[in-house]
């Protein structure tokens, strides 16, 4: 039997294509979403907003605790809760905030209205994902189609270190999930396909801040003071040069710096400066070791040149690993709608994402999603103003997730 025949959905009970007007009306969700984007847990239109169309269809959406982000369950029938222990759930992940940088796109119809803000990173899309297939899901269980209950999870504060995910966790996001997907655009895929990678898919991502203090003095007397301009430029240079030389290399274990500042006067030694960056790393187990190996490097480098190191060592997230059996889910899923053809393989990336935290607890996968439009050349990015998606990418994730919620057998 080929692969393709083995990933066949059971009965014809998904249509090959979204129907037109539910993707119109996602594509004008998505919009919506678009030219109003929120940043972390500030997103109380975007929540009043699913919740609102969840309700529609006749399910009952509960906000979280902090005001915003919301879960919903579908396959759970009303008088019938204690079946939640008894088949465990597939949870459907989306991030619904936005980014505080300006939507720079120009003639679009649809751009942000709020100044300083934008869905740069393509969370309306994965809101819109997530929507749609609660909506086929939530049809095709009224029809007695859908033999388990899926949890969608509408998470807010993606872009807020450590990631809302936590507190989505703590709220019960994943009571009785067996297994937990997403997906997250990426602009260098073509609209139609996935990018699919078993093991770690991102990399962790900490954010780090350093304050160098001594006594200044005049630059006519150095040897007086503690001269925080040569120790700080040794921290910025040696401190990540350091880092890399203990651990494995191959951990990927990465500090880079993003801002430096020291001094008023160019015949001043002061008596104060800062650096900031990030920690990034490939590796689960040497993320875990991280703040105690920079820790020691920069208290090195700062005591060697006489300067009192005050170190904020803020965690974020550790790597998203995608787990096999949900990778292959994802893959069975794209192929039974899309073909062969639809899935493509994808590298680790040094971004980070908060999505990693529910693989802590549960076994799960995030997919890339294609949103490059069919012939367009130019290198895209997001965390850029001018980012924007193919929204037939919409259609193509409802598809993929709403045949592993038939496929899966968890």
């Amino acid at each position: 039997m080929s692969r393709e025949s083995e990933a066949e959905l059971p009965g014809d009970v998904l249509p090959g294509v979204l129907s037109e007007s539910l993707h119109a009306e996602l594509v004008a969700f998505r919009r919506d979403l678009h030219m109003h984007p929120e940043l972390g847990n500030q997103e109380f239109r975007t929540t009043a907003a699913i919740k609102e169309r969840l309700e529609q269809a006749g399910l009952k959406p509960r906000v979280l605790a902090t005001g915003t982000g919301l879960i919903c369950d579908i396959g759970i029938a009303e008088g019938h809760e204690a079946e939640r222990t008894a088949v465990p759930m597939l949870a459907l992940r989306a991030d619904i905030d936005a980014l505080p940088i300006p939507d720079t796109k120009t003639d679009c119809p649809y751009r942000s209205t709020v100044p300083d803000r934008a869905h740069a990173c393509g969370h309306d899309v994965h809101t819109a994902v997530v929507l749609g297939a609660g909506l086929v899901l939530a049809d095709l269980d009224a029809k007695g189609l859908l033999s388990r209950p899926v949890r969608l999870v509408f998470q807010p504060a993606e872009e807020v270190l450590p990631g809302g995910a936590l507190g989505a966790i703590g709220d019960g996001a994943l009571d009785n999930v067996g297994r937990i997907l997403a997906v997250h655009c990426d602009p260098r895929v073509e609209v139609g396909r996935i990018g699919l990678r078993h093991g770690p898919i991102t990399s962790a991502c900490d954010r780090l801040e350093v304050a160098l203090d001594g006594p200044g003095g005049h630059t006519a007397r150095p040897h007086l003071t503690t001269d925080l301009v040569t120790a700080v430029a040794r921290v910025a240079v040696d401190v990540p040069a350091l880092v890399a030389r203990r651990v494995d290399t191959r951990a990927g274990l990465a500090l880079t710096w993003g801002r430096i500042e020291s001094g008023h006067a160019p015949n001043v030694v002061p008596q104060h400066a800062e650096l900031s960056g990030t920690v990034r790393c490939l590796d689960l187990d040497a993320w875990r070791d991280a703040p105690d190996i920079v820790h020691a490097a920069i208290d090195e480098i700062a005591t060697l040149h006489r300067a009192k190191s005050e170190i904020n060592y803020v965690r974020g997230v550790p790597p998203v690993v995608n787990d096999r059996e949900s990778t292959e889910l994802l893959r069975r899923s794209m192929v039974a709608r899309r073909g062969m053809k639809s899935v493509e393989s994808t590298q680790q990336s040094l971004g980070g994402e908060d999505f990693s935290w529910y693989l802590e607890n549960v076994p799960g996968a995030m997919a890339r999603l294609g949103v490059r439009a069919p012939g367009d050349r130019m290198v895209r990015d997001l965390h850029q103003g001018d980012f924007d998606a193919d929204e037939y990418a919409i259609t193509v994730g409802v598809e993929m997730f709403t045949a592993a919620a038939l496929l899966d057998d968890v």
